[in-house]
């Protein structure tokens, strides 16, 4: 079985979870609104914690499946893409 887990995401049990570490808490709320953006296109929404005003961690799961999902990869890897713009 191939591992498809975008690059810098982990599985924690039936989440795929990311921590993404900014300058200030400005450039974290922008990232996180763009993640808002993506999260809308493709209807799947995943939880945000804010930490020490510039660490953004992000966990998704498809809820109403119980698990991971295709839509879980598809967002990470959108997620991904934005950092390499």
């Amino acid at each position: 079985m191939v591992d498809k887990t975008p690059k810098g995401w982990a599985k924690e049990g039936k989440f795929l979870v990311k921590t993404f570490k900014f300058k200030t808490f400005i450039e974290a709320i922008g990232f996180l609104n763009i993640v808002g953006t993506i999260a809308e296109e493709l209807m799947h929404h995943p939880d945000f914690s804010l930490e020490k005003h510039s660490q953004l961690t992000i966990k998704t799961t498809t809820h109403e499946k119980g698990k991971l999902t295709e839509k879980d990869f598809e967002l990470a890897e959108r997620v991904n893409k934005i950092l390499l713009r």
